[in-house]
C-alpha cells in the first residue's frame, strides 16, 4: 500500500504539474502512471479469477501419530498466464502445512502439490476454506479470492499395541452359554442348516455337505464370555492439563521452522484427559480385535453409552465417540457408576479408567464387585501432572476390596503399565 500510494501522489503531482505548465513532459508523465495503476489492477484482478482448485484427501478418518495425505491441484482456466498465486489454507487440523505458491500457471495448465502432516491432536476438524492471493509485477495491488468449499475430517485418539491386557485370577470373565443365533463366527457350533444367499463360506459345514449332497452351513451361538464395559471418567474438575500450553507451543514453533522435517517419536500432551483417552482407545483396540463385546460409558460434554458389540465398526464407533469427547461433564464418577451400572448383567467386567482422588467412587466400585461385577481400575495419577495427589491412597483402597489397579504416570509407557500382570487374591 506504501508504494501505491506514492504511485498515486506523483501521478497526482504530474497531472497538477501538467495543467499549472501546460508542458508536454508532464501529460506524458502522468498518462504513463495513470496506465500503470490501471493495468497493475487489471492484473491483479484477472490473477485471482477463471481458477479452478481442487484438493483430495485419501482418506477421511486419521490417528494421532500417523500420518494423513492431500493432493491440492490449481488449474487456470483463463487466457493469461498467472505469473505466481499464493494458496493459503485455513484449515484447522494442527500440523497441516497446505499452503503453496505457485509461479508461472500458463493459460490451460494444472499444477499439483502433496502434503504430508503428522496428525498431532485428536478432534473432528474443518479442511478448508481456501484462500487465493496474487498481485501484480510492480507490486502496487494485492487482491485475495475465498474459495468457502470445507470439508471434515475425524482424527482418532492414539492407541498403543498392547500385547496382552491380563485380568487378575479370580476375575476371569465367564458365564452361561447365551442361546441366541448369532451372524458372527464364534466357537459354539450349535446346529446345521441349508446354505441361504449371503452365508459366508466359511460357515460351511463340508462333513454334513459331502454327506448331503448339498451345501449346508453351521449355525453358531453367541459366546459364553461375558460383556467388558468401559466407564471413562469425564468430569471436568477432576482433570489437569498442566504444561498443554507450552507444549502446543512447542509443536506449533517445530512445524514454523521445520514443516516439512521428521518429527520425533510423538508423545502425548501432559493432559490426564488426553492419557484416559488413549487408555480407553488401547483397551478397546485390544478386546474388540479379540473378538469380545465391549461397550462404552462417559459422561463428559454430554452423556455417550455405546452398547456392547463387537467387530471392526463397533471398534470405529468408540474411536470417533472418544475422538471428540471432552473432560467437560458435571456429574462425578460415583454417580456415573450408580446410574449406569444398574442394568450389568453379574459376571460383566468393568473397567474404569479415572485420575479422580476422591474414595466415593472407590466405595461405590467395591460394591459393584460385591454384587457379582468384574471390576477393574486404570488409575491416571493427577499429582505427576500438577494436580492432587493421592492416587495411591485409591489404589490401596481398591486393592483391600479385591479389585486390580494400574497405576499410570506421567511420561510411563501405557504399553508397559497395562501389560504388566496383576494377581490379587479375592477376600473372604
Amino acid at each position: 500500500m506504501t508504494r501505491l500510494r506514492i504511485v498515486l501522489a506523483l501521478t497526482a503531482l504530474s497531472l497538477a504539474g501538467a495543467l499549472v505548465s501546460g508542458r508536454s513532459i508532464f501529460y506524458s508523465l502522468f498518462y504513463m502512471l495513470a496506465l500503470i495503476i490501471v493495468l497493475s489492477f487489471g492484473w491483479t484482478w484477472s490473477g485471482v479469477r477463471w481458477l479452478n482448485l481442487r484438493r483430495q484427501m485419501r482418506a477421511r478418518r486419521a490417528q494421532v501419530g500417523r500420518s494423513v495425505e492431500e493432493r491440492m491441484f490449481v488449474r487456470n482456466t483463463g487466457m493469461f498466464t498467472k505469473l505466481w498465486l499464493e494458496v493459503r489454507d485455513d484449515s484447522t487440523l494442527p500440523g497441516h502445512h497446505a499452503s503453496f505458491a505457485v509461479s508461472n500457471l500458463r493459460s490451460g495448465t494444472e499444477y499439483m502439490w502433496n502434503v504430508f502432516s503428522t496428525c498431532l491432536e485428536r478432534g473432528r476438524f474443518t479442511i478448508g476454506p481456501v484462500t487465493v492471493a496474487s498481485g501484480d509485477p510492480f507490486g502496487l495491488f494485492r487482491l485475495q479470492h475465498t474459495l468457502p468449499e470445507t470439508s471434515s475430517i475425524v482424527v482418532y485418539p492414539a492407541a498403543v499395541d498392547l500385547r496382552v491386557f491380563p485380568l487378575p485370577m479370580g476375575q476371569i470373565s465367564g458365564g452361561d452359554a447365551l442361546r441366541r443365533r448369532t451372524h458372527y463366527v464364534t466357537t459354539n457350533a450349535s446346529s446345521v442348516r441349508d446354505y441361504a444367499p449371503g452365508d459366508s463360506f466359511s460357515r460351511i459345514h463340508w462333513l454334513s455337505t459331502a454327506r448331503r449332497d448339498r451345501l449346508i452351513v453351521k449355525e453358531f451361538e453367541l459366546d459364553p464370555l461375558s460383556d467388558v464395559w468401559l466407564v471413562l471418567d469425564m468430569a471436568r474438575y477432576v482433570h489437569c492439563d498442566a504444561g498443554v500450553q507450552e507444549w502446543r507451543q512447542r509443536i506449533q514453533e517445530m512445524d514454523r521452522l521445520m514443516p516439512w522435517a521428521r518429527r520425533p517419536q510423538l508423545t502425548l500432551p501432559p493432559s490426564t484427559e488426553e492419557y484416559a483417552v488413549t487408555v480407553a482407545a488401547s483397551i478397546s483396540q485390544y478386546f474388540l480385535r479379540g473378538d469380545r463385546a465391549l461397550g462404552l460409558v462417559a459422561c463428559g460434554h454430554r452423556r455417550e453409552v455405546v452398547q456392547p458389540d463387537r467387530g471392526e465398526r463397533q471398534l470405529n464407533r468408540i474411536m470417533e465417540t472418544l475422538a471428540v469427547l471432552r473432560a467437560r461433564g458435571e456429574f462425578a464418577l460415583h454417580e456415573v457408576l450408580a446410574a449406569e451400572t444398574v442394568s450389568f448383567a453379574r459376571g460383566t467386567t468393568v473397567i474404569i479408567v479415572t485420575p479422580s482422588t476422591r474414595v466415593e467412587w472407590a466405595r461405590v466400585a467395591r460394591h459393584l464387585d460385591r454384587s457379582g461385577l468384574q471390576v477393574v481400575a486404570i488409575l491416571i495419577d493427577p499429582g505427576s501432572f500438577g494436580g492432587q495427589a493421592g492416587i495411591a491412597d485409591i489404589s490401596a483402597h481398591l486393592i483391600q476390596g479385591g479389585i486390580p489397579s494400574y497405576i499410570i504416570r506421567k511420561d510411563d509407557s501405557i504399553m508397559d503399565v497395562l501389560s504388566r500382570p496383576v494377581y490379587l487374591r479375592r477376600p473372604v
